[in-house]
């Protein structure tokens, strides 16, 4: 039975308790505050980030991990594994898979199975997990793999911004985008599609665009099917934890959590974001 290692980046935020029952390795991106740069999960966390945020003048920037990272991450795998399957943030938002795939092929003798999970964070972590645990089960990397591609297509992740500009600022939004929203002082819902951010609906207020979402929850959840939900927050944990018990509340056969957005894609949605996922992949039921 080939002997399968699963990679992913820090913007998944798995928990340190999942990590370590996994095995997983994790390879980091960086947020980068004036001259100093910090490897998100390893050199500052999410609160000293959101500190750092409220006291620094010049807004961070953010880093992909290099070429050579993910080639030093997969050497180190090589020596215990067979085979790896390694699954990051999108690749429209981020160069982190195109230098996750320049390094696999780097890597003699040791097969690297890419997966672009086309969105990040929560749902990202949902598949690194799944991964792991297939892994453990025993299932190729073949079995995997194509997993993982269904567990994409079912997930959705709606989102509102307190404030466009940080999407705009690292070229997440362009500027008509954000020339409509700040005009109108609109609170879009966000999401993925083709691999990039974009506005789902302009909404005038937050709690607006929290029902709207609420609704959309709403059309899947009508089948009584359980399926996970997670609250997602940039330091607004008391929001996200009220939204929580708000769908719980609505939705007892749902199972749902909440989990915070980190450094690095904090650094582009901005403090405040809050945002809904979810998976109705019938494995997760």
């Amino acid at each position: 039975m080939s002997k399968i290692a699963i990679v992913t980046d820090s913007t998944a935020y798995l928990s340190r308790e999942t990590i370590d029952k996994y095995r997983i390795t994790v390879v980091p991106l960086s947020v980068i505050f004036g001259n100093q740069a910090y490897r998100e999960g390893e050199e500052i966390g999410y609160e000293e980030f959101y500190r750092k945020l409220k006291e620094s003048d010049v807004l961070p920037t953010t880093s992909q991990p290099s070429v050579g990272d993910f080639v030093k991450a997969y050497e180190r795998l090589a020596r215990e594994y067979d085979e790896a399957i390694s699954i990051h943030l999108s690749s429209g938002i981020s160069g982190t898979y195109q230098a996750a795939r320049q390094a696999a092929d780097l890597v003699e003798n040791f097969t690297v199975h890419l997966v672009d999970s086309e969105i990040t964070c929560a749902p990202q972590a949902l598949m690194a997990e799944k991964a792991a645990q297939l892994a453990e089960e025993g299932k190729t990397a073949g079995e995997i793999v194509a997993y993982l591609e269904e567990l994409k297509r079912a997930n959705r992740a709606y989102f509102v911004v307190d404030d466009l500009s940080h999407l705009h600022r690292g070229g997440r939004l362009n500027a008509a985008q954000l020339l409509v929203g700040s005009m109108l002082r609109i609170k879009p819902v966000l999401h993925f599609v083709d691999k990039k951010i974009v506005p789902f609906e302009k909404i005038r207020t937050k709690k607006k665009a929290k029902a709207r979402i609420m609704e959309l929850l709403a059309e899947e959840a009508k089948s009584g099917q359980p399926f996970p939900v997670t609250v997602v927050h940039a330091n607004a944990e008391e929001e996200a934890l009220a939204w929580r018990d708000e769908v719980q509340e609505h939705y007892p056969h749902l199972h749902v959590q909440v989990a915070y957005i980190g450094p690095v894609i904090g650094t582009h949605v901005g403090e405040g974001t809050l945002g809904l996922t979810w998976n109705t992949h019938p494995s997760l039921a």
